[in-house]
């Protein structure tokens, strides 16, 4: 039984991003499988969907500007009634390619990571996408609970926590299984003014870390708040003071990804 789990809470994500990736996951992965998503409230979800409770913890999740810290609820010694090894997705990545590989490779005793792109000189691990056998993840639990607000400070980001801390060892999926939008779609300069950001051939499953989200890729905009179009990005360096440089303004421009809105539906 393939195991595929998610996590909500608050109100930045909801039933319509859960119902899409369970939608993307069973397109994608061979039955029997379960989809399970751990969430404050159930309503709006769609029914093939088996909900269960937040996971508990006995402390406080630090308020931070990094790392997305309440996921450290999954780490405990039990994880609903799920046994074994489970595969986590968050629910902004977009599925692109089967999801079978992700339960064969590697040990199913270890923890296994997607590669993280953004620091190529760090051996780090990416928690979009990961996967762990029930339980094994507590003694990152029981330090993190004993210390929440030092950890959060000295690792910054969970998945630097998770990377260096995980029992016995991280291992990684293999390269190219798993794409970084920012990092391996978007076209470089000036490129990206004329080609759409393209799908890697071997993306299984595509994640979308930071601001930029899919409905961003779709509708073609670097930011929630872009230009659509590149006259108006463009314009922007004369009418108001972009963020950062005018070159960084320049690089941040992406054209309609048609591909994600393809895969991005439940």
């Amino acid at each position: 039984m393939k195991q595929i789990v998610c996590i909500n809470w608050g109100t930045k994500y909801g039933p319509p991003y859960i119902d899409r990736l369970y939608g993307m996951v069973a397109r994608n992965v061979t039955p029997p499988f379960r989809f399970v998503c751990f969430c404050e409230d159930p309503a709006g979800i769609r029914p093939e969907v088996e909900t269960q409770p937040l996971p508990p913890i006995d402390y406080e999740i630090p308020e931070t500007r990094t790392g997305i810290w309440p996921k450290s609820r999954l780490w405990g010694a039990r994880l609903g009634d799920l046994e074994g090894p489970v595969l986590f997705l968050d629910l902004d990545v977009v599925v692109t390619g089967s999801l079978d590989p992700f339960f064969e490779a590697g040990d199913p005793n270890r923890v296994i990571l997607a590669p993280n792109p953004t620091n190529p000189l760090e051996r780090l691990g990416q928690t979009s996408v990961f996967r762990f056998p029930v339980g094994a993840l507590l003694p990152l639990q029981q330090a993190f609970g004993a210390d929440a607000a030092r950890i959060a400070a000295e690792y910054r980001y969970e998945q630097r926590f998770v990377t260096r801390m995980a029992p016995g060892g991280a291992q990684f999926f293999p390269k190219g299984w798993v794409a970084h939008f920012r990092r391996h779609c978007r076209r470089p300069f000036p490129l990206n003014y004329a080609l759409a950001p393209r799908l890697p051939k071997e993306a299984r499953i595509v994640i979308f870390a930071g601001h930029l989200g899919p409905q961003d890729a779709i509708a073609g905009r670097y930011r929630a708040e872009g230009a659509t179009t590149a006259r108006a990005h463009l314009s922007e360096l004369l009418r108001v003071r972009p963020r950062g440089s005018a070159w960084a303004h320049l690089r941040h421009f992406i054209r309609p990804a048609p591909w994600v809105d393809e895969h991005w539906r439940a």
